[in-house]
């Protein structure tokens, strides 16, 4: 058996372009669309994973067998194993000290939480109108907090790229240019799904988060 190597925004990616398939497949007659459907497919699972072994190449290959209902379902439970559990080693302590200003910090119960299916820990202190956040950044934990606004309304995560219930989330910096006042910050700022969970349903992609992570921690 394989060792796990599928991350949780590319197992949602993976969902989202086996359900384009299933659709084709169960709405499409012409026999030639849905070939060239499930080659598009293929196409973007072996993008996904371009360093994949022939073992992993295999796990994923096979499209042509999918057909019923209950064919999509199994590949996708198939896949379930192979799942990276990120942060399933994590402990209450660690978390702790990615936040060493918040002495009473309240960390999200981790064994209740579903390791495989995460990309990232989020969580909220209503109290303090605190939102903290936990990313596996190149096997090193990063703990990035901020002020947390809710907007009591839809839009568009910056996370997810999802239409979802989303609060303003903005963050101090902590790179400055030098020769600047002691007394100067930089924010910023983005949309980000109140509910984690559903945000990691969701994402597909680590991009922009890390992204906004690197503006948090060096800057522009």
């Amino acid at each position: 058996m394989s060792q796990p190597f599928i991350r949780n925004h590319q197992y949602n990616e993976i969902k989202k372009q086996i359900g384009q398939l299933q659709r084709a497949c169960n709405t499409v007659s012409d026999l030639k669309v849905v070939l060239a459907v499930r080659n598009d497919t293929e196409a973007k699972l072996s993008g996904l994973f371009p360093d994949a072994t022939d073992g992993q190449k295999q796990l994923l290959g096979n499209l042509e067998q999918l057909q019923t209902t209950t064919d999509f379902q199994r590949y996708l439970h198939s896949l379930e194993p192979y799942l990276v559990e990120e942060y399933a080693h994590v402990t209450d302590n660690q978390l702790k000290k990615l936040f060493p200003k918040h002495k009473k910090l309240k960390v999200p119960d981790l064994k209740g939480n579903h390791d495989r299916f995460v990309t990232y820990l989020g969580w909220t202190d209503i109290a303090s109108n605190k939102l903290f956040i936990v990313y596996d950044l190149n096997g090193k934990l990063i703990g990035i907090e901020g002020k947390y606004t809710p907007t009591n309304k839809k839009g568009v995560c910056f996370v997810c790229n999802r239409h979802a219930e989303v609060a303003l989330f903005t963050a101090v910096t902590k790179w400055k240019p030098a020769g600047v006042s002691p007394d100067y910050y930089r924010a910023i700022g983005n949309y980000l799904c109140v509910n984690s969970e559903v945000c990691n349903k969701n994402i597909t992609d680590v991009d922009v988060l890390e992204k906004f992570i690197h503006g948090v921690l060096v800057g522009p």
